[in-house]
């Protein structure tokens, strides 16, 4: 059984990414390295959202951990 993700703010993470790099955005809203993961995970049940960044520039990453779209943010911190 899966823990529920902390939300590590109501608001997204805006980051530089590079086009062709991998990252891993943290799902359980325990990472010290938000809003990527740093291993945190550990005994959660939960794991990372391993992707490669389509294009290089900013990107708006979910902050909450409730995004339907996630890494990126969808707005549902909005509701919370």
């Amino acid at each position: 059984m899966s823990e529920e993700a902390v939300i590590a703010k109501k608001s997204p993470f805006a980051v530089d990414l590079v086009q062709g790099d991998s990252y891993y955005w943290c799902a359980c809203g325990r990472s010290n390295n938000q809003p990527f993961c740093d291993g945190s995970h550990q005994g959660t049940g939960l794991e990372p959202v391993a992707f490669t960044a389509e294009k290089t520039g900013t990107a708006y990453l979910c902050g909450c951990k409730r995004s339907a779209n996630r890494p990126f943010c969808d707005g549902t911190h909005n509701t919370l």
